[in-house]
């Protein structure tokens, strides 16, 4: 593994390397920190009114040094700079509790590199075509079983149906006694607060029950999934498997503990972020009749550019992860300061896709622009990061919501009420306050 980094904090940085760094809050750490685990989708737009594109805040642990940039050029700085310098996994450090220390997301350098390659025949094109059928046959059953004319969540639905999806098309589980013991606590895993996050940093709180049945419920999944990929190793059918776990076994050579980071990280990045993008695509169409009856004929006429706009523009008007961060191994130079060593340099996904300079109508929900002769200039959609950074199941979470849209459309006439539902956080991610009420009635298609 790459040495860590030494921090960038209240304990490391000295008083005349603060006065280069940009402007910021001058709340207390703590203050900061719960400003940005729950409130950052306003939080971060009143920083840049009052310091501009560039600002600082402090963050726990050890008030350490965050450097947010809010430009695309800034962003394609960051992106572009060499990995080896922008050091994404310990820019993802809280995350280790959960994923573990060799997953993608929290490797860097050559460890990134390398199983980077690994990974990447699962999710190549002709993988994703594979997956589809597997996709669509779980969205039909999920959508079949919508209550008709009754308003419902569609975000737990959603997150029912992506989750089933992870095990079957990911995991490559479908033994019905173990998806019914995996279910409750893979829901558990997902659901875990970031205070009980804290856990890690903090080891005397996993004494108590909070801390102490969610570390219990993330042993019994391991449990699970070590036991699935020793079952693997040794299928004599596993060249014939369509999931990702053995395109993974037969790709590359994996530890099992590395394998086991990788589908915890694919459970945590593709199950609640695509739930609830979709969550919000659903909310949108329900609220507008005409953009309902173009995707409704685009999912009659199978136009997967027109369905797969409709999840980009989804991600773009309610991005589901806000922000990503780097940790600098040296300085450099970016957007006019000079950034030290050990600082987390923060590119805020949220403030470029939510700026009318770059998206003309920024509050409405028009898929068509990402179809149009001038679609968003490169560098300001970028809900799945960039550079070698690049989330690398991107073309999955498409597929997955191209497959659903269809699905749903084909099927139902959808509504809601007129009033949008505002965001809150839940833990990485910003979801629908209210779950995306919806109601779903039978559609009468065209003969």
């Amino acid at each position: 593994m790459t040495p860590p980094t030494p921090l960038l904090g209240g304990r490391t940085l000295d008083r005349a390397t603060a006065r280069t760094l940009p402007p910021g809050s001058r709340l207390p750490t703590i203050a900061q920190t719960f400003l940005f685990a729950r409130h950052r989708k306003t939080f971060f737009p009143r920083l840049r009114a009052q310091y501009g594109d560039v600002f600082t805040i402090r963050l726990v642990p050890s008030s350490r040094v965050v450097v947010v940039v809010s430009r695309p050029e800034h962003i394609r700085e960051v992106f572009s700079t060499p990995p080896s310098i922008v050091h994404a996994g310990e820019g993802n450090t809280a995350l280790e509790p959960i994923m573990g220390p060799h997953s993608l997301l929290l490797v860097d350098d050559d460890d990134h590199i390398r199983m980077r390659r690994q990974l990447m025949p699962a999710f190549n094109g002709h993988a994703l075509r594979g997956y589809s059928e597997m996709i669509a046959r779980l969205a039909q059953k999920e959508v079949e079983a919508w209550p008709i004319g009754t308003p419902f969540r569609v975000h737990e639905r959603m997150r029912d149906l992506t989750l089933e999806v992870i095990l079957q098309v990911v995991f490559g589980v479908t033994d019905s006694d173990r998806l019914a013991r995996l279910r409750p606590l893979v829901e558990k895993v997902v659901s875990v607060d970031p205070v009980i996050m804290l856990g890690a940093f903090y080891p005397v709180l996993l004494k108590f029950p909070p801390w102490r049945s969610f570390l219990r419920a993330q042993q019994q999944v391991d449990e699970i999934l070590y036991d699935e990929i020793a079952r693997r190793r040794v299928d004599p059918e596993l060249a014939e498997r369509n999931d990702v776990l053995s395109k993974l076994l037969a790709a590359g050579t994996w530890s099992d503990a590395e394998l086991r980071d990788q589908l915890v990280t694919l459970l945590l990045a593709g199950h609640e972020t695509t739930a609830t993008s979709l969550a919000w695509a659903f909310h949108e169409l329900a609220r507008m009749p005409d953009e309902l009856r173009a995707g409704q004929q685009a999912a009659d006429e199978s136009n997967d550019d027109y369905l797969e706009a409709m999840g980009k523009e989804s991600l773009r008007l309610h991005p589901v992860v806000y922000q990503v961060g780097r940790r600098l191994t040296e300085p450099i130079d970016l957007a006019g300061y000079r950034l030290p060593r050990g600082t987390t340099v923060m590119p805020a996904i949220g403030l470029v896709q939510g700026d009318e300079e770059h998206f003309p109508d920024v509050k409405t929900f028009r898929p068509a622009r990402f179809l149009s002769d001038t679609p968003p200039a490169p560098g300001t959609w970028i809900p799945f990061g960039g550079g070698t950074r690049r989330c690398i199941g991107a073309g999955f979470s498409l597929l997955e919501s191209t497959e659903i849209l269809r699905a749903a459309l084909t099927r139902y006439n959808l509504t809601a009420p007129t009033t949008p539902e505002k965001s809150t956080p839940r833990n990485v991610t910003l979801v629908p306050s209210k779950g995306a009420t919806i109601t779903a009635t039978p559609r009468r298609r065209p003969i």
